[in-house]
């Protein structure tokens, strides 16, 4: 007999530990404790009211109360991508479970274990013409590693049931002898159904859907506590993999590039990084997300390929023969254009779960972990090939990146200066988060100083959501944090803020050029009346009495004199959270972008 959660208890009063007295609400919550699924973040509703008594009455849990679902999946999200564990997220029947949706479809491309434990009405009162009865089943089904649609139990408002016309779970004349193996049977089939999906999200990394119907009476407790029997724990599988072929044909090429998109903070140890420096045939590109950076890596990608792809110079002495990619999603296109035209003739992706062939080369999915593959490799001790690969790919990036650095000097206010002197003045014992869109591409093209981590959800790669993940990264975090995002996303997504977990150590800067600005920076038509409203978007908010409504303290700027006199002080510490909006020129930021890449072209 398998015991889940804490056994029957006493708190300081005395009062004794209470359960859900419909036998499936007890039963998630309990295989919850059992997974250490100790983040619970709950939006208000009454069908799922069996499922948040059973939570926040159980010491063991750390729950959060969030309206606005999309917020609450997304600061769930947030905090998922901190501790690189699952996170329960609990909704009412109905519509609620649909804004889950976006932050669903971002744990799974951005492999995050998000459990969604949706409440729903009986199945018999489905399609009846009843408030609130959508049809909950499949409804995040591409984007699921897995999902069970559970059975209700037969002895929770049994008479209610019998006389139901439409119910087919208990014959109209079943005896209690039948309504009690009926419910042990369902009982079995749910804990099988639950211990898989939840085992599931622990094994693959990636969003779940538990269904959960309940019938009323809701709010009941009993303080008996159920016994489980199929709760079994999950035992990762050991990959077997001979490596040999690829050690060996690493160690023959003389042109190999290392590509590294979206990676937790200290994913490859330091002895690992200056392996791969210290070798000429190899070249590292790395993005802001991938948290690795080393003097000799490539850190800027478009720094690199944008002056050279402009001035129809011929790349072919900077195509490689083998491409060993690892990490999540790529941001830029510029670096998916250049693998795609100068395709190398090996491409092998480092995942132990998915790999994509975004380059339209890909030839091995080598089903490890990275660091494994690295300590293979370095376990060899075998001389590095001579090359120049690396040499050549470094004096081309630096003599470029030189010249943007002294184009830099002179730019004018606009968005690409504030991004300069909000990284020059960033504490290096803060937590990053970007928003996407502009923000994200304009991160690309700085050397970051080594902070604690730096995330954004490309995943999806959508603006949703950007600010409530932020927050939940914040609030689980043991280091302060800063969000930048642009007018849009922070707009578009100002229900992250509307909740009660906002620590005063958050700090979020607004760059506001008045729309969607990356919009001017893509080809079309530009300053017409259907482009400002329908494309860049135009608008005249700001953001001051939003942070009167949600407790922030606000700062603005509108030159790089302001813009350098807030940010002395704007990360000091403070009794409440800071906001620093910067207002720049909405029809000087894409000039000032693309004279950037002009500059470094060489002469």
């Amino acid at each position: 007999m398998y015991f889940c959660g804490a056994m029957t208890k006493m708190n300081e009063t005395n009062v004794e530990q209470l359960y859900p007295s419909i036998p499936l609400a007890q039963t998630i919550v309990q295989f919850c404790a059992a997974k250490n699924i100790q983040q619970i973040v709950i939006s208000p509703g009454s069908r799922n009211a069996p499922l948040t008594k059973g939570f926040t009455a159980n010491s063991f849990f750390k729950t959060y109360s969030i309206v606005d679902e999309r917020a609450a999946a997304f600061f769930a999200l947030g905090i998922a991508q901190q501790i690189q564990q699952p996170v329960a997220v609990v909704c009412t029947s109905g519509s609620a479970l649909l804004n889950y949706y976006p932050a669903v479809s971002e744990a799974f491309y951005s492999d995050i274990p998000l459990v969604v434990l949706s409440a729903d009405r009986m199945p018999h009162r489905i399609d009846i013409g009843d408030g609130q009865t959508i049809r909950q089943t499949q409804v995040f089904e591409p984007h699921l590693e897995a999902a069970a649609y559970l059975t209700p139990d037969v002895t929770h408002a049994t008479a209610t049931l019998l006389a139901h016309p439409s119910q087919s779970l208990l014959a109209k004349n079943a005896s209690a002898q039948q309504i009690k193996a009926r419910q042990l049977e369902i009982q079995q089939d749910n804990e099988k159904s639950i211990n898989q999906v939840l085992n599931t999200a622990l094994k693959k990394c990636g969003p779940v859907h538990l269904n959960i119907p309940l019938e009323e009476p809701l709010y009941d407790t009993t303080p008996t506590q159920l016994s489980l029997q199929h709760c079994f724990p999950f035992s990762p599988q050991e990959a077997s993999l001979d490596l040999s072929p690829f050690l060996n044909q690493w160690h023959r090429e003389k042109k190999k590039m290392i590509l590294v998109g979206v990676l937790a903070p200290n994913s490859l140890e330091e002895k690992i990084v200056d392996f791969l420096a210290a070798d000429p045939s190899v070249t590292v590109l790395t993005e802001t997300t991938s948290n690795l950076s080393h003097y000799t890596f490539i850190q800027s990608i478009d720094t690199f390929i944008a002056p050279l792809e402009k001035s129809g110079e011929d790349l072919s002495e900077y195509q490689p023969e083998l491409l060993l990619t690892l990490g999540g999603m790529v941001v830029s296109k510029k670096i998916k254009a250049f693998l795609r035209t100068y395709s190398p003739q090996q491409h092998w992706h480092i995942d132990q779960k998915k790999a994509y062939d975004t380059y339209y080369c890909l030839t091995h999915h080598l089903k490890i972990a990275p660091v494994d593959f690295f300590e293979a490799l370095m376990a060899q001790k075998k001389e590095n090939v001579q090359s120049n690969y690396c040499v050549n790919f470094l004096a081309q990036y630096n003599k470029q990146r030189l010249l943007g650095l002294e184009y830099i000097k002179q730019l004018p206010f606009s968005d690409f200066k504030a991004f300069d002197l909000i990284f020059k003045h960033l504490p290096k014992d803060y937590l990053l988060q970007l928003a996407n869109s502009s923000t994200i591409r304009y991160a690309q093209l700085f050397a970051l100083p080594k902070l604690t981590g730096i995330n954004c959800n490309r995943g999806t790669s959508g603006i949703d959501g950007s600010t409530a993940t932020s927050m939940g990264a914040a609030w689980i975090s043991q280091s302060p944090t800063v969000f930048i995002t642009g007018d849009l996303s922070f707009f578009y997504d100002i229900n992250g803020l509307w909740h009660n977990y906002l620590k005063p150590s958050t700090r979020i800067i607004v760059i506001n050029n008045q729309g969607g600005g990356i919009f001017r920076i893509l080809p079309g038509e530009k300053d017409t009346p259907a482009y400002d409203a329908y494309f860049e978007t135009v608008q005249n908010r700001s953001t001051k009495q939003l942070c009167k409504a949600f407790g922030f303290g606000y700062r603005s700027a509108a030159s790089n004199l302001g813009l350098k006199w807030q940010l002395k002080s704007f990360f000091r510490s403070s009794s409440r959270p800071q906001l620093l909006e910067i207002k720049t020129p909405r029809k000087l930021n894409d000039q000032v972008l693309l004279n950037y890449f002009k500059a470094m072209q060489a002469e």
